[in-house]
């Protein structure tokens, strides 16, 4: 990962609390931009692509639950890891949250060692998945050209 420069998408309607994780994250070299709703989060997802949302679930517009849902529902945003940060801390609401399609859930207040954690874990594991898809990838097209490949 080292030399990546990932980027990060702050989806929070509360100014507050996107400052906070703005904070959290100004020690990192991770990239990062903030929407306050759920539509021009989705904007924001489609025009820059981050690697990774922190995702509000109580945002105007669109809730993070109906974003979430239709991250996943596309083939492009699919793999964008997704942590879902909300002051909900019901079973219920982890659980929308799971059946919506996030990767991780952060009940607020929010430690910042316990984000870093996370988001790092995330990061690292879409990395390798991109890493394992490029390398299948190109031993397809190996094989499509005739090459054969040693057995594993």
């Amino acid at each position: 990962m080292s030399g990546t420069q990932f980027k990060i998408l702050i989806a929070d309607d509360n100014p507050q609390g996107a400052e906070l994780l703005e904070a959290y994250l100004a020690e990192t070299d991770y990239l990062v931009k903030t929407a306050g709703d759920g539509e021009q989060t989705l904007k924001l997802v489609s025009d820059w692509n981050p690697d990774l949302i922190l995702l509000d679930i109580m945002m105007p517009r669109m809730s993070g639950f109906e974003v979430c849902k239709r991250l996943r529902g596309n083939p492009q945003t699919k793999p964008i890891p997704v942590i879902m940060v909300t002051a909900l801390d019901q079973h219920a609401d982890v659980e929308r949250a799971v059946d919506a399609g996030t990767d991780d859930f952060i009940s607020k207040p929010i430690k910042q060692n316990e984000l870093l954690l996370r988001i790092n874990a995330l990061l690292k594991a879409r990395h390798a998945t991109t890493d394992l898809d490029r390398t299948l990838n190109y031993l397809e097209a190996l094989q499509q050209n005739g090459v054969t490949t040693p057995a594993c």
